[in-house]
């Protein structure tokens, strides 16, 4: 076993132990994937200011999201297909959260149920991300469902409509479970920890939707009907239905522009994510960082302003956290520790983030997070 100490090392050891076409699918971005580079490329361009011959003593990361206390400002984003990374892949990265004190966001399309994760962590509040579909009796059902497993937060993704070109998704043929192909075997069995992983679990379909919608016998309806459902017709008085139908904490994801994020203020939500998507949506759109500073001062006095995309270590939390972001995302960072050793793997990437910006924070001449602004940054760099 190698000796781990970056989120890299993890992405590696997963690449090896995921089947390709569920680590293209966390790998990947859409179109020329551009988008999905300046995520990572941009937060590397701006640097810190060194200070020494400060105080480091007693230092913490400790603040609030949504209200809630957390260990450092990061959450574990939604995840789809989350339970093909690795076997029970959901419940695993709960677990992980739980124990490590941040929050845990479940996607719609996850592998392991709503009712599952709250299963297997006791009921420990965990966040659900809902996508708009056009079967609206299904919404209401999965927002009923996320209220009876005692979801504290509603992650609404309004970037989404309508799906972005991912060119390795459509060569590799994505599927849940991956079909029976040729090349699909042979892949396969080069996997042989994943595949009884696999085999010891029930759970390698889509447990949000198999069960809980009419006419889904097989994988080949709930594909088909997946394909239609999504609402292309989605619109800020949806967003205000789901807000009153939901009646809890709302966080709208996927705002890139500033007009946007004043719409969203207005609904009444809680908290927005600046987020493309990782950039598996609009190929061409800004990075997320360079997109939150204009964000912050149009709306950071009314809402909590979060942000996700390209966040591979601690250092790009705390230059987050810099610019006004009060909450970070973890997704890829997340997947290729589940993939690489599963609940462990998860674990190991808080650890590895936590430990990265709890030094740089010192570093830059401070022991309190919430002292933390845009000085630490140089001019020019952000």
């Amino acid at each position: 076993m190698p000796v781990i100490t970056t989120i890299e090392d993890l992405r590696v050891l997963a690449k090896k132990r995921v089947p390709r076409m569920f680590y293209d699918y966390a790998d990947s971005g859409s179109w020329t994937e551009s988008t999905y580079r300046a995520n990572e490329a941009d937060f590397d361009r701006i640097k810190f200011r060194q200070r020494v011959a400060v105080n480091m003593e007693n230092r913490t990361t400790r603040t609030r999201m949504l209200g809630q206390e957390v260990a450092m400002p990061v959450a574990i984003a939604p995840t789809g297909l989350t339970g093909m990374q690795h076997a029970d892949g959901e419940i695993l990265a709960a677990r992980a959260a739980k124990k490590f004190g941040i929050p845990f966001t479940l996607s719609t399309m996850s592998i392991c149920s709503i009712e599952d994760v709250a299963q297997a962590t006791d009921r420990h509040p965990f966040w659900f991300q809902l996508y708009v579909m056009r079967d609206r009796g299904f919404i209401e059902s999965l927002i009923d469902r996320a209220k009876a497993a005692n979801c504290s937060a509603l992650v609404l993704t309004l970037d989404l409509q309508i799906i972005g070109q991912r060119h390795k998704d459509i060569i590799n043929g994505l599927s849940a479970p991956p079909k029976p192909t040729l090349a699909n075997i042979l892949n396969l069995m080069t996997k042989p920890r994943w595949c009884m992983g696999m085999l010891g679990t029930p759970r390698r379909q889509f447990g949000n939707i198999f069960g809980h919608v009419k006419g889904i016998e097989n994988m080949g309806s709930l594909s088909e009907w997946t394909a239609k459902q999504f609402d292309p017709a989605l619109s800020w008085s949806d967003v205000e239905w789901i807000r009153k139908r939901w009646g809890g904490k709302l966080v709208l994801k996927g705002i890139q522009d500033a007009e946007d994020a004043r719409i969203a203020a207005d609904t009444g939500a809680e908290a927005l994510i600046v987020s493309n998507h990782g950039g598996r949506q609009l190929d061409g759109a800004p990075s997320s960082i360079s997109a939150l500073p204009a964000i912050v001062e149009a709306v950071g006095h009314r809402m909590e302003v979060h942000m996700d995309g390209g966040i591979r270590s601690g250092q790009s939390v705390l230059k987050a956290w810099a610019l006004g972001a009060r909450g970070t995302y973890i997704g890829r960072s997340m997947l290729y520790g589940l993939g690489a050793l599963g609940e462990e793997g998860v674990t190991k990437a808080l650890q590895i983030i936590h430990k990265e910006l709890d030094l740089t924070m010192a570093f830059c001449g401070h022991t309190d997070i919430h002292k933390v602004d845009k000085s630490i940054l140089l001019p020019g760099t952000y």
